[in-house]
């Protein structure tokens, strides 16, 4: 996991085949952790998201361990998901979310729909303050 808070975490996988699972180039010295939140970079490559504003990738299917050999890792890009909000972040149902640091989601703002920052649609709503999860639909709004 890339910091302490965990990434998402499954709560039903959508389309055909379930999850509709896409591969990416990774990073061999880089460990991932099976959930976290990715970002694409240029020659579809994934990494963990560390900041806000970066374009969505997708979640990580299974666990990459650092200097495995590993240089693929395939990503869930469609379900229902439990995501952490960011504390500082309201969101209301029906509201579009974006990345807000590492496994961390916020309200999007229009900046994120032209950027590919777009993660999914909340399918609940959370006030202010840490620690909350709200189940988000990705890539099926």
């Amino acid at each position: 996991m890339a910091s302490g808070t965990s990434g998402a975490a499954i709560i039903e996988l959508c389309g055909q085949p379930k999850g509709c699972p896409i591969r990416f180039t990774v990073a061999d010295n880089t460990a991932i952790a099976k959930g976290d939140l990715l970002q694409i970079e240029d020659i579809r490559t994934a990494s963990i998201n560390t900041t806000v504003g970066n374009p969505f990738a997708g979640i990580a299917a299974t666990e990459k361990e650092a200097n495995d050999g590993q240089v693929t890792l395939g990503v869930w890009t469609k379900g229902i998901f439990d995501l952490h909000k960011d504390p500082d972040s309201v969101i209301s149902i029906g509201d579009f979310v974006a990345m807000s640091g590492c496994n961390l989601i916020r309200t999007a703002v229009e900046a994120d729909f032209s950027g590919g920052n777009v993660v999914g649609k909340a399918l609940e709503a959370a006030a202010t303050g840490s620690g909350e999860v709200i189940a988000v639909a990705v890539g099926i709004y």
